[in-house]
């Protein structure tokens, strides 16, 4: 038996060890074929057929393959599943290499390497949030980050030390995070869904770093971007040395790298964002959250900002008082906000299609996106005044000064270009005089010949001549013999050149018809050639001025997420923040966004509260009271989201609103368990509180809930108390603090600044109704068994928790010295209580069974009722 491989089989192995970690798209003629283990994790993963192909070392090799024309798919499939591929590539045509004999493998490399956070197809990615590619780097005490979006170009860094890793990957959520092999981040990317990638020390040396960035921007000194750190090298380096080795030389479109300052945002950790639910819901998705409710961008790159914007709140004023100018001037303005609207709807995502021009992936529908975008922009820049507001007037002026090349693509292009250039027919008309001609003799080629055969006929002056075509000769010219004389003599034979005689007939050419017949036969693949010159030609002039497109599209952008901001505050009646330095936080009327967007999809309207938090130099604490179900969390969440808002240049879902600086949002909300890390949920919320109370800062806005129900009562009685305690002594910050523990309601008399709020509820006939009004006031009760019967206990449950509950009440009020004393005295709960309990029949219910209703007379139905009201008050 031979082991031995074959050629292709031998190639095949070279190129997979050359590329470990990833699985290989090994192109054999349409489909991409995959072997041995390869195989097999990718049939499961794609739900794929897996076949066998020979045999290697003695056993069958898997195999699995998918088309060329739908790999797109296919990979997205696989990257969503945490594959990294490989894609490998016929370099040369196939008749090319059976000319080194017949038995040569087709030459193929791996021209790619496709991995989660260096994706630029359209099909990849998700139009509406940026893919980042992020890298962390220490060097020595210092830590840095910094993240790339390929697909759009932007690259930042920022200082990062070690233990700000996890919140900027939260704010970030980047798809794959680069590290030093051995580095310990398992744990602290647990959470943000980002693949890990390990590197080389090799790949972070910050001296290296330096030159391969100076190489990408072909500058001899990065210092004209500003002054950069060892570890902000560091991590730079390893990104730009990683796209090198995943593009396989190809460089894409990067940015020069902006170095993002520390504490210019809202710091906001993981936790607060989970539960303050910004761009994800809890059970998981868009829907549901922040984003989602107030999301009214209609461009795929003005989604994208939103979502950095309220990601990162800034904390520089100037910044967000100019952008609510922008804002307040669209709702001020309905008719231009409504027309840009409609104007910035036919924008393209230029950002992504210049990646992919830049990366060689791109069509000519990427251009035509090209044409589109700068189109409008010019149209959008002519509806902006000078007396428009400064970041407005500042976006309009990026979208001008493209007229040249809009006019060049513009009579490039046809109106709706295809996809791919290989599918030709992209360049318009008129454009190009050889490419006009060569489509003519590929689709009037018949045409051309019949009008030649005429011409021939009458210069050779006879009618019978015809052009003709078989496989031998060709093209030829055919008169019958009786003429063969006359054209074998000057002049005639000066034209026509003699080729074949035979019995009946006698066949001429001439240099015309054999130039024209090399022509026709070649149309197809020179008119191909042809717009593929063209193309080439469009993308450089379009790369030839990458940054100001650039900047166009981020113009676009801003224009985009103004009109965005000012729709909602139209459409919703959202009004302008004060937002300053102070320490202030008045919100009248505010709202819920998502909740009030779900109520009105019911015909339900939003109850609106009132918040007020200021204070000077002392805390601002309000201590919140009051049943489950009555809506504490929502008023807890709708205050940090206004706040979050203000700070993000929006208008907010409140009456009024002023909001003094906040410099950190914290939320500990809701509770789960951890069990990945062996954290019951008790200790989630202990740790996220930990973290709250060592990094809160005076300025911070803090919102707890429940702090302590996690354990026994006087165990988290005991550690909310102090937790409340801390936040006032040392912290001094503005928070909201919900709790059922009312013993807590009496820090309000203890503690400056602590002022008790209550949601107010109303109890009839035994039932509970939520009035969702926040007032000032302690609750005097949790009504916890009333929300236990509307949840659908059964009633023999209600009833005994009400017997268990007066008696601890009473116990309480007599001074009972211990809970435990009370309960020995009450009856056990009954077996006969775990069944449905059928009540001995009242005369209320024999009398109703007795009536029929049909044969009541109206008189007879009165006093009926009259009779039943009697029988109930008996029964009462």
């Amino acid at each position: 038996m031979n082991d031995q491989p074959t050629p292709m089989m031998a190639q095949y192995l070279a190129i997979r060890e050359a590329n470990p970690g990833a699985l290989l798209f090994y192109r054999m003629g349409d489909f991409y074929e995959m072997f041995f283990e390869d195989a097999v994790q990718a049939a499961a993963a794609l739900d794929i057929a897996l076949t066998k192909r020979g045999t290697h070392a003695g056993q069958p090799i898997p195999m699995c393959g998918v088309p060329v024309h739908a790999a797109e798919s296919y990979l997205l499939a696989l990257i969503r599943k945490g594959f990294r591929v490989a894609i490998a590539e016929q370099m040369e045509d196939p008749a090319e290499a059976k000319k080194r004999g017949s038995k040569s493998v087709v030459a193929r490399d791996v021209v790619r390497l496709v991995t989660p956070g260096t994706l630029t197809e359209e099909s990849l990615l998700e139009a509406r949030r940026n893919n980042f590619l992020a890298a962390f780097a220490t060097v020595r005490d210092e830590g840095a980050l910094a993240w790339v979006d390929i697909s759009t170009g932007a690259f930042q860094v920022m200082d990062c030390p070690l233990l700000r890793l996890a919140p900027e990957l939260a704010r970030l959520a980047p798809r794959e995070l680069l590290a030093v092999e051995g580095a310990a981040l398992d744990d602290l990317i647990a959470d943000t869904g980002a693949a890990l990638t390990s590197l080389h020390p090799g790949a972070f040396d910050s001296a290296t770093g330096a030159r391969r960035l100076c190489d990408l921007y072909g500058v001899e000194t990065l210092d004209g971007f500003g002054g950069f750190g060892r570890a902000e090298l560091s991590a730079m380096g390893a990104i730009v040395d990683y796209l090198q080795m995943t593009q396989k030389g190809k460089r894409p479109l990067m940015r020069p790298p902006v170095r993002e300052r520390v504490g210019g945002a809202m710091q906001i950790d993981a936790a607060t964002r989970r539960n303050l639910e910004i761009t994800q819901a809890l059970s998981g998705g868009r829907e549901g959250s922040l984003i989602a409710a107030i999301d009214r961008t209609v461009t795929a790159a003005g989604a994208r900002l939103l979502e950095r914007r309220i990601s990162a709140p800034s904390r520089d004023l100037s910044l967000i008082h100019a952008r609510q100018d922008a804002v307040a001037s669209l709702v001020d303005d309905a008719r231009l906000a409504a027309d840009l609207r409609a104007a910035l709807a036919r924008v393209p995502d230029m950002d992504r299609a210049l990646s992919r021009l830049a990366l060689d992936r791109g069509g000519p529908r990427d251009l035509a996106a090209m044409r589109a975008g700068l189109t409008q922009g010019a149209a959008i820049a002519a509806r902006l005044a000078d007396e428009s507001p400064a970041l407005l007037r500042d976006a309009a002026g990026d979208l001008t000064g493209h007229d040249a090349l809009i006019d060049l693509l513009d009579d490039a292009l046809v109106a709706e270009p295809p996809l791919l250039v290989r599918d030709g027919g992209f360049v318009a008309p008129g454009h190009d005089e050889d490419l006009d001609q060569t489509r003519r003799l590929r689709d009037e080629g018949r045409g051309v010949i019949a009008s030649m055969q005429a011409d021939y006929a009458a210069k050779a002056g006879v009618g019978s001549l015809k052009i003709k075509h078989n496989n031998v000769l060709g093209y030829f010219i055919e008169t019958t013999a009786a003429h063969a004389q006359r054209m074998l003599a000057p002049p005639l034979s000066d034209l026509f050149i003699h080729r074949q005689t035979t019995a009946n007939q006698i066949r001429f050419t001439t240099v015309e018809l054999s130039e024209l017949e090399t022509r026709i036969l070649n149309a197809r693949d020179r008119a191909l050639e042809i717009e593929r010159g063209i193309f080439d030609r469009l993308r450089a002039a379009v790369l030839d001025r990458a940054a100001l497109i650039g900047q166009a599209a981020r113009g676009l952008a801003e224009i985009d997420l103004a009109t965005a901001f000012a729709d909602i505050a139209t459409g919703e009646g959202w009004s302008r923040p004060r937002v300053d330095d102070s320490r202030a936080f008045v919100i009248e009327a505010g709202r819920h966004p998502v909740v009030e967007r779900a109520l009105k999809r019911k015909s339900e309207s939003f109850v609106a509260n009132d918040c007020d938090l200021t204070s000077g130099s002392t805390p601002a604490i309000w201590l919140l009271t009051g049943p489950n179900m009555a809506g504490k969390s929502t008023f807890l969440r709708q205050n940090a989201l206004i706040a979050l808002l203000a700070q993000a240049g929006a208008f907010v879902p409140a009456r009024a609103a002023h909001i003094g600086m906040v410099s950190q949002l914290f939320s500990r909300v809701g509770a789960a368990d951890d069990l990945a890390r062996g954290r019951s949920t008790f200790m989630v919320e202990m740790v996220e509180t930990a973290a709250i109370l060592n990094q809160a800062d005076d300025h911070a806005l803090v919102i707890l809930d429940e702090i302590g129900r996690g354990t026994a009562t006087w165990d988290g009685l005991s550690i909310a108390w102090a937790v409340m305690e801390h936040l006032h002594a040392v912290n001094r910050c503005r928070a909201l603090f919900a709790t059922h523990y009312h013993e807590m309601t009496a820090l309000s008399a203890r503690l400056d600044g602590v002022e008790n709020a209550t949601v107010a509820v109303r109890e009839w006939e035994g039932d509970v109704i939520f009035l969702h009004e926040v007032r000032k006031g302690a609750a005097d009760r949790s009504y916890g068994v009333q929300v236990a019967r509307l949840a659908g206990l059964p009633g023999s449950v209600v009833d005994r928790a009400r017997e268990v509950l007066d008696a601890l009440e009473s116990g309480e009020r007599e001074g009972a010295a211990r809970p435990a004393a009370l309960i020995d005295d009450l009856p056990l709960f009954r077996a006969v209580h775990s069944a449905p309990v059928k009540p001995a029949d009242s005369r209320l219910d024999a009398r109703i069974r007795d009536i029929h209703p049909d044969r009541l007379t109206p008189r007879e139905a009165l006093d009926l009722i009259y009779e039943l009201k009697a029988l109930t008050g008996e029964t009462a």
